[in-house]
């Protein structure tokens, strides 16, 4: 039976005749004319033919004897609508007509030949029989594209009228034509009140020109794809939609319409401005929570410098004073960061990078780290060179990541455990391991350990939130190093291992502060502090007079205005967040003054985000320094003004 599928197969002429001699000769004279052919001798082996692919031709004598005769009618008789095989039937001369009767009611197409055949005679029949067979061919296969093309345009209507997306079609301008469910979904008019008219009904009348430009650009022939809009529904209300709009050509290649598709993206506008509110609330309290913790760490930082210009330090209290000192910066750095958490998560925070004694660094993170070690009752094992290990990096950022590694050694280490922090050059790296014969990291959590919230141990009442080994692993890649995690399972301990790159730049001899230091004076002038947080006004006051500058305290923005009358101040260190008068309002009435623009405003704040700078600006600031303020930072700039 004829393969419906398959395209048109070979067009070979199967050839049954009863002696081999008549068979060949036949055969011979049909393949000079250029038809293929093949010989069978008996029905049998013409069957098991047929059945194997299709034929183009059969030529036979009249008789059909033998027992494949009825299988040979059977086949004949399965074959498809379209298909009909063509029968040449060879007949004797004064052949009885019954029996030729008979051989073509069972054969169907067939074409009686009488003996002595001319060959040419028999080519042409062949060759008549076989164009006809292409013909069938030809037409099945039409038929079949055909019935494609319908079952591929009916998926496409399906798709269209079951579509969610308004898909719609338009003149080039701009009149409807056709109209799907989805689009009755999401504007409301039925087919029959939209097609025909414009495609205006849907623009608001604020958007027409828009509408003109669509149009214009879909005339020229381009395709528009995630265009964000505005389109009005049939009972006035406005939704937010994206369009993707194309030209339709027609088989010429001219453009003669417009396809239109809406989705309707009301819902994930709705979710993006919450967010973004949601992110604008989260940044405002990270600025409300960053001035709070800056308040009381000015009058700290203040305190430390006054213990040190007093000049009357003991080593114990030196050596505390500057642990304090370390602390304060490393809260003023994290205070800092409180601002640029989602500058964090992507890896943007910018390193304050220097030339550092890696062992200087650690010491500083074990200070960080020993009360956590010390409630523990572990004992801390170091075992760090004499000679200097030289890295570039950010004192700060690397102190966190050997704090937090310490951290995670004392938290996962049982009571009396033992903790051991090694130092050593490996060729052009610095190696930090961090040893502990805690409970050790399972062998399924090895691979994730530094991997966002992934706890060695949960329920084990050793707290934390899984992000301190994540946040240590950022900030050693972004020294260029790298670090791993090493375990033999539950029980055994640990050991995290931080590679960081040798710094060959040989760093210059900075000699630390001593009491005894001498601190050069400033130039004479007044100063005037304007703080409500009373601390943070008297110990700025105090260290300032330690610096020989005149100074005078107040803390409110009236008391302030009073005393430019009074004082006459050169200079005001003026805090902006004070109850009633704020310092943009005392900067703004100082401008005012007539001696007002000889007067140089400091803002010393803890508001420190770009806003907050440009709003003090705007309001006559010539400076803007965030609290705690840095001493070093205040004495050049008092020093610098005349």
């Amino acid at each position: 039976m004829p393969d419906t599928d398959r395209g048109t197969p070979e067009m070979r002429l199967l050839v049954l005749a009863p002696t081999r001699k008549d068979g060949t000769l036949t055969c011979s004279v049909l393949e000079r004319a250029g038809i293929p052919c093949r010989l069978f001798q008996t029905l049998d082996e013409l069957c098991d033919e047929l059945e194997a692919g299709a034929a183009g031709l059969l030529l036979a004598e009249e008789k059909l004897g033998g027992g494949g005769a009825g299988r040979l009618v059977l086949w004949l008789r399965r074959q498809p609508p379209w298909s009909d095989l063509p029968v040449l039937l060879v007949a004797r001369a004064g052949a009885d007509s019954s029996v030729i009767a008979e051989a073509t009611e069972l054969l169907g197409n067939t074409t009686v030949l009488e003996r002595p055949t001319r060959l040419a005679s028999l080519v042409s029949a062949a060759k008549t029989a076989l164009r006809a067979r292409q013909q069938q061919y030809r037409v099945r296969n039409h038929l079949n594209e055909r019935a494609r093309a319908s079952r591929i345009e009916s998926l496409l209507a399906a798709v269209v009228a079951s579509s969610d997306d308004a898909i719609i079609s338009k003149t080039l301008e701009g009149n409807i034509l056709t109209w799907n469910a989805g689009a009755e979904r999401l504007f409301g008019y039925t087919a029959r009140e939209t097609i025909g008219k414009s495609i205006l009904l849907l623009v608001p009348p604020d958007l027409h020109g828009e509408e003109a430009e669509l149009l214009r650009r879909l005339r020229l022939g381009e395709r528009i794809e995630h265009y964000e809009t505005i389109r009005v529904t049939k009972d006035g209300r406005r939704r937010d939609v994206s369009l993707t709009l194309s030209p339709v050509f027609d088989d010429a290649g001219r453009i003669i319409a417009a396809s239109k598709v809406a989705r309707d993206i009301t819902q994930q506008k709705q979710v993006e401005a919450a967010l973004r509110e949601a992110d604008r609330r989260k940044d405002e309290f990270l600025a409300v929570l960053a001035h709070e913790l800056r308040n009381p760490l000015a009058p700290i930082r203040n305190s430390l410098h006054i213990l040190k210009l007093t000049g009357k330090l003991d080593s114990a209290t030196e050596q505390v004073t500057q642990i304090m000192e370390r602390q304060v910066n490393h809260m003023v750095r994290l205070v800092d960061d409180l601002l640029e958490i989602s500058r964090f998560t992507r890896g943007m925070i910018e390193l304050r990078k220097e030339q550092l004694d890696i062992t200087s660094v650690i010491r500083g993170a074990i200070e960080t780290s020993r009360p956590l070690i010390e409630s523990g009752h572990h004992e801390l094992v170091l075992d760090l060179p004499t000679e200097a290990l030289i890295v570039e990096g950010d004192s700060v950022r690397l102190a966190q990541v050997f704090a937090n590694l310490l951290n995670n050694a004392a938290k996962y280490t049982n009571t009396g455990g033992r903790i051991c922090i090694t130092a050593t050059s490996d060729g052009d790296d610095i190696v930090v391991a961090v040893r502990d014969n805690g409970i050790g990291i399972p062998d399924d959590k090895l691979a994730r350990v530094f991997d966002l919230f992934v706890q060695a141990d949960r329920g084990t009442g050793r707290g934390g939130l899984g992000i301190g080994l994540t946040l240590a692993k950022w900030l050693v890649e972004m020294h260029g190093g790298t670090i791993r995690a090493f375990s033999d399972g539950s029980g055994r301990g640990s050991e995290l291992v931080v590679r960081l790159p040798r710094s060959t730049v040989k760093r210059a001899a900075r000699a630390g502060p001593t009491a005894a230091s001498p601190i050069a004076a400033l130039p004479p002038r007044r100063v005037l502090v304007v703080d409500d947080n009373v601390d943070a006004a008297e110990s700025m006051g105090l260290l300032l007079k330690l610096l020989h500058v005149d100074t005078r305290v107040v803390h409110n923005g009236p008391d302030a205005l009073a005393a430019m009358s009074s004082y006459q101040p050169r200079v005001v260190l003026l805090d902006i967040g004070m109850p009633g008068m704020d310092g943009h309002e005392v900067a703004r009435r100082i401008r005012q003054r007539p001696d007002g623009h000889a007067v140089t405003l400091i803002a010393v704040t803890g508001w420190g985000q770009e806003q907050d700078r440009r709003r003090t600006l705007e309001a006559g600031f010539d400076f803007h320094l965030i609290k705690p303020a840095d001493i070093n930072a205040l004495r050049a700039l008092l020093a610098s003004i005349e």
